[in-house]
């Protein structure tokens, strides 16, 4: 049996779907290493319960919705929307042990949450600040990236956005992204690594939006600041402004602005779901700039998942190979370390209820 500490914590949030994607009809998904079954009751309230029947664990997603209650497909069991067993064939008495685990779930910022830990912990209040994916000031869209890789690698390479130069450099990479200097901060559940490029070039995705939104050609300054929340979102305000208008001491009026944000699922402990949107402040009713923009970001993160991807397979083939890190790496170490210490906290949480028990 492996010793190996868990990949990420149960005790929080994660997003497993579109809002859109939940309909009243069975939805599979796995995440955290758990199947669930999602759907939406006729009045439009979400369920997500454990993809696996009590009787002989065929998944329920096989099944069929009878009303609100989800209907066996192998031997037709029937369970309501708390997880309990109201119907089983051929008998009148049902056995109380009857059920399958309901888990808390919320919709929030155009994603389905879901919290596979302790229920009694699931407040909702702690799902990520992703406001910008509903807010009417804001325009965008995103797309779900299913990514062969270990869901804390994705982390890595948003933290580190050094690599634009040199995996991106035909849409937003540029020399001045790896050379520029940069801060890191860090709190309790949060890291912020921020980084400003003084007068400089704009590259060929922000020139477009630029001059498209202001008719500006020229020098700009540019900023990404980007902020971890534990365990697995980040959310990054990037963009750019007219050269020396004041975007660095807070004055963004002559520039355009966007958010990438990003929440990234694991699935199993190398594969995972990663939400992604871009939003924009400029042209907010233009649906041609919607799509330009969501099939421009697509092409990019298409990059990073061959590089990603291509990192799983080097590290599943030298289990044994040390990570070495670099001053880029601040951000996404103390990441890891966030992390880390969430995982902690519950395992120690675990050995104390066993003793308990015990």
């Amino acid at each position: 049996m492996s010793t190996a500490a868990p990949r990420f914590p149960l005790n929080a949030w994660y997003a497993v779907a579109w809002d859109h994607e939940v309909r009243h009809a069975l939805l599979p998904r796995k995440f955290c290493n758990l199947d669930v079954v999602l759907y939406r009751t006729q009045a439009g309230r979400l369920v997500a319960l454990e993809d696996a029947c009590w009787h002989r664990l065929a998944p329920l997603s096989m099944g069929r919705l009878r009303g609100d209650d989800v209907v066996c497909g192998y031997h037709g069991l029937v369970y309501d929307a708390r997880g309990r067993c109201v119907h089983m064939p051929s008998q009148e008495t049902i056995n109380p042990s009857a059920c399958v685990r309901a888990f808390p779930v919320a919709e929030r910022h155009r994603y389905v949450w879901v919290w596979p830990g302790d229920p009694a912990l699931a407040d909702p209040a702690l799902i990520p600040d992703l406001h910008w994916n509903s807010d009417p000031q804001w325009a965008g869209d995103g797309r779900t990236i299913q990514v062969k890789c270990d869901y804390r690698l994705v982390l890595d390479n948003l933290m580190d956005l050094t690599h634009e130069t040199f995996v991106h450099g035909s849409s937003i990479g540029q020399d001045e992204v790896a050379e520029s200097p940069f801060q890191v901060t860090h709190g309790d559940r949060t890291v912020t690594v921020s980084r400003w490029m003084r007068d400089i070039d704009a590259p060929p995705f922000w020139a477009r939006q630029i001059e498209h939104a202001l008719g500006y050609r020229g020098k700009v300054d540019r900023w990404q600041i980007i902020r971890f929340e534990a365990p697995c979102t980040i959310a990054i305000d990037v963009g750019v402004a007219i050269a020396g208008s004041g975007a660095p001491e807070g004055d963004r009026s002559q520039g355009v602005n966007g958010y990438v944000l990003n929440t990234i699922t694991p699935e199993t402990d190398t594969t995972c779901h990663y939400f992604w949107a871009f939003m924009r402040n400029h042209s907010l009713h233009e649906q041609s700039m919607t799509t330009l923009l969501r099939e421009g970001v697509s092409g990019v993160f298409g990059e990073d998942e061959a590089v990603l991807e291509a990192q799983q397979r080097a590290i599943d083939a030298h289990p044994d190979h040390a990570f070495y890190n670099l001053n880029v790496d601040a951000g996404g170490m103390w990441a890891r370390q966030l992390i880390e210490r969430m995982v902690a906290r519950e395992q120690r949480g675990h050995a104390l209820d066993l003793r308990l028990v015990g």
